[in-house]
C-alpha cells in the first residue's frame, strides 16, 4: 500500500477505533452528532443496487432511516431490494425514463407520506477512446447520467417547493471535476451534471431545497456480503476494445482501462465509510456544495484547479492593464496616450470633412424658390 492509501486508511479508509471516531464530517455543517435525537428522514436512492447505493441503503436503515431503494430490472427484484427490514421500500426504475422516474417518487410519497432527502447513485461509463464511442454509447451515458439526474429533479422538485424542505445529494465524481483518458463522454456528463446542480442552487435557495454534488475518487466495496455481491467490480463500466491508433500499449487512451485492471478490488477508499458520511450530509444543517471522499479525489481535484490557476496567471496580463509601478508600464501609458490622440485627430478631421460636405451639399436660396 502507498502513501495515498495509507492515508485513505487513517481516515475515510480506516477501520480502527480512533479512525471510526474522528469520521464526522466538519463542524460547520452541523451534522447529527452520536447519541443526539434528530428526526427520522425518508429517503430515495435511485441507484441503490450499485456499489455505492448497497452501503447507503444499509447506513440509512441502520440508523433508522425509512428508504426506498430503486434499483434496475434486469439485475434486481422489489424483493431483493427489501433486504428483511420493514422500513424499506424496493421499486424498480430506468432514470432515463421520464414517466419512470416519476412514479418512484409518487409511490414514495404514498408509501412513506413524505420525501426528506432524494439521492442519485445511478451512473453508467464506457471506457475507451472518444473517437471509438459510437453515438449510441454517448448518448446512452448521456440519458442515464445527465437526463436522468434532470428527471429526478424535475419530478421531485415541485413536491420539496410545496413542503419548504428538501435535499439533493447528486453523485458526481472526480471525472467531473478533471478530463481522463479513455472517460471523455463520461466526464462530460459529469460535467453536465455539476454544472445543472450548481445552477438550480441559485434557483431554488429561496424554497429552502438544498443540495450537494458527492465526488467519490476510488472507491472499493467492503460490506460484509461484498463477495457475495453479483455485480463485477466496476458493475457500472463497460470496456470498449481499442481500434488500432489506440491499442498500443502507452496510448493515453488506455489510461482508464489500465487503472481498473491494476486496482481491482483493491480502491484505496471504502464505500462503508463514504455511505457514512453521506448518511451526514443528509442529517446536517448546512451542507456543502461538494463533498469530497477518498485522498485521490483531494489531490486530483486540487492538482487539476492549481492548474487552471496557474494559466490565469499566466494570460491574465492580456485582458487587465499593467499596473502603474510595472517596468514597463510608463512606455506603455504613453504609447496608449498616444494611440488616443492619433484616433481624436482623425475623428475631429472627419468630422470637419463632414461638416464641409454638408455645406456643398446643401441647396442655395435661388434653388429652393
Amino acid at each position: 500500500m502507498d502513501a495515498r492509501s495509507a492515508h485513505d486508511g487513517a481516515s475515510v479508509a480506516g477501520s480502527d477505533t480512533s479512525a471510526r471516531a474522528r469520521l464526522q464530517l466538519p463542524a460547520s455543517c452541523d451534522p447529527p452528532q452520536p447519541g443526539a435525537q434528530r428526526k427520522q428522514l425518508v429517503w430515495i436512492v435511485f441507484g441503490g443496487t450499485g456499489h455505492m447505493g448497497r452501503s447507503l441503503v444499509k447506513c440509512a436503515l441502520g440508523h433508522g432511516d425509512l428508504v426506498t431503494t430503486v434499483g434496475r430490472l434486469f439485475e434486481s427484484t422489489p424483493e431483493s431490494m427489501k433486504q428483511q427490514n420493514e422500513n424499506c421500500l424496493g421499486l424498480l426504475c430506468d432514470v432515463r425514463d421520464g414517466a419512470s422516474v416519476a412514479r418512484v417518487v409518487e409511490r414514495t410519497r404514498d408509501y412513506f407520506g413524505r420525501i426528506d432527502c432524494i439521492v442519485n447513485c445511478s451512473g453508467y461509463g464506457v471506457i475507451g477512446a472518444c473517437e471509438d464511442q459510437d453515438e449510441h454509447e454517448i448518448r446512452n451515458q448521456f440519458e442515464t447520467n445527465f437526463m436522468g439526474t434532470l428527471h429526478i429533479i424535475q419530478a421531485s422538485l415541485p413536491y420539496f417547493r410545496q413542503q419548504n424542505a428538501g435535499r439533493y445529494l447528486i453523485f458526481s465524481s472526480t471525472s467531473g471535476a478533471l478530463g481522463v483518458p479513455g472517460l471523455g463522454p463520461y466526464c462530460a456528463t459529469k460535467y453536465a451534471v455539476e454544472g445543472l446542480v450548481e445552477a438550480m442552487l441559485y434557483e431554488v435557495d429561496s424554497f429552502n431545497v438544498k443540495a450537494t454534488l458527492v465526488e467519490p475518487g476510488l472507491v472499493r466495496r467492503d460490506e460484509p456480503d461484498a463477495r457475495m455481491n453479483p455485480l463485477p467490480t466496476w458493475g457500472h463500466f463497460l470496456i470498449k476494445p481499442a481500434s488500432e491508433p489506440y491499442a498500443h500499449a502507452t496510448s493515453p487512451a488506455l489510461h482508464a482501462k489500465r487503472m481498473v485492471q491494476w486496482l481491482g478490488d483493491r480502491q484505496p477508499t471504502s464505500a462503508v465509510k463514504c455511505a457514512e458520511l453521506v448518511w451526514q450530509l443528509g442529517h446536517c444543517s448546512y451542507p456543502p456544495l461538494r463533498l469530497l471522499l477518498g485522498s485521490y479525489a483531494i489531490e486530483s481535484i486540487r492538482d487539476r484547479l492549481r492548474s487552471v490557476t496557474e494559466e490565469l496567471e499566466d494570460w491574465k496580463h492580456l485582458n487587465f492593464p499593467v499596473a502603474p509601478d510595472a517596468p514597463g508600464a510608463e512606455k506603455d501609458d504613453k504609447g496608449d496616450r498616444d494611440d488616443r490622440d492619433d484616433r481624436d485627430e482623425r475623428d475631429e478631421r472627419d468630422d470637419r470633412d463632414d461638416r464641409d460636405d454638408d455645406d456643398g451639399d446643401s441647396p442655395s436660396p435661388s434653388m429652393k424658390e
